[in-house]
């Protein structure tokens, strides 16, 4: 591999890394494909003929790259995508094998508001229903900026196709889609009216207060926690799970960001060590100034790339 000051994705591997992202649905997989685009744009560094960008050069290699492990891969999805709603008496806790989970990314505090909404995780799960090519007409037309002419010849392709796909994938992700972006809703919020919704949030889970949860919960709200297929929609059926599951614990809480997005960094309490251990992501999706779903990523592993310390004290 080239040394780091020999890059040559520089300077556009934040970009090319939430492209890949985007297409992927998860961040390991967008850092291998990274790692794979670096190396083949180092091998054939000599063979780049100025004919088009570097960037667009790039944009080709890690395309091709996405469309590649999507032949190998299963669509990932979000609980909410892959089954009904569970009731918490009958629900099962335990992760299951063979289920590609849509990924949460870290922010980058560099990305344009506008990049930030193109890696929401309503935007990158309703992505996650297109078709490969479709996935490349959208994002690289409507996200990157790229013309037909330019897709076209990236895809081996015709304009006529791009446009095609382009308004098909257009039409699926506009009924996934909510009316507000995150961006804009936390923009109204301002930063009182978001660290007020955290503190509350975190102090009912903290207290095991239900009535304060659910006053920050829409009528609707979903919660879900990939790996584990359940996931509970509604007042009551969110409440029967918080008092059959998650408030039988003691947690300790660290805010962060993710997917442009509101998250929290749960610790639960460790009685061996007498340490709380990083548990899981809870990934907020606002309407308005309440919360309409959290998906909680039960995977403490990761949280040195998201910020936070993978252990807390009382």
């Amino acid at each position: 591999m080239p040394a780091e000051s020999e890059d040559p994705l520089a300077p556009f591997r934040a970009e090319l890394r939430a492209h890949c992202y985007r297409m992927l649905g998860s961040s390991h997989d967008a850092e291998d494909v990274l790692q794979e685009v670096s190396l083949r744009a180092w091998r054939s560094s000599g063979g780049f003929q100025g004919r088009a960008s570097r960037r667009t050069w790039l944009y080709r290699i890690a395309t091709n790259a996405c469309l590649n492990e999507l032949e190998r891969k299963e669509r990932r999805v979000l609980p909410v995508d892959w089954g009904p709603g569970t009731d918490a008496s009958v629900a099962s806790f335990a992760p299951v094998d063979g289920v590609a989970w849509i990924q949460p990314l870290p922010d980058d505090p560099q990305q344009r508001a506008a990049d930030r909404e193109s890696l929401e995780l309503a935007f990158v799960a309703a992505v996650q229903h297109l078709s490969p090519n479709q996935r490349v007409a959208l994002l690289m037309f409507d996200v990157l900026g790229f013309s037909n002419r330019e897709i076209a010849e990236m895809m081996e392709t015709t304009t006529a196709s791009v446009r095609s796909a382009l308004q098909r994938a257009r039409h699926t992700v506009a009924q996934l889609l909510p009316e507000r972006t995150q961006q804009a809703t936390i923009s109204a919020l301002g930063d009182e009216g978001q660290e007020r919704l955290i503190s509350r949030y975190t102090a009912a889970l903290r207290q095991h207060d239900v009535d304060g949860m659910l006053a920050l919960l829409t009528e609707d709200a979903t919660w879900s926690m990939p790996p584990m297929p359940a996931w509970f929609q509604g007042h009551q059926a969110i409440a029967d799970f918080l008092l059959a599951a998650p408030f039988n614990v003691r947690w300790r809480h660290r805010p962060a960001r993710a997917n442009g997005q509101l998250a929290v960094g749960c610790y639960a309490f460790d009685e061996p060590t007498r340490t709380f251990t990083a548990y899981g992501l809870d990934v907020l999706d606002l309407r308005g100034d309440r919360i309409a779903s959290v998906v909680s990523f039960i995977d403490g592993g990761r949280f040195g790339s998201f910020g936070l310390p993978p252990t807390l004290t009382d």
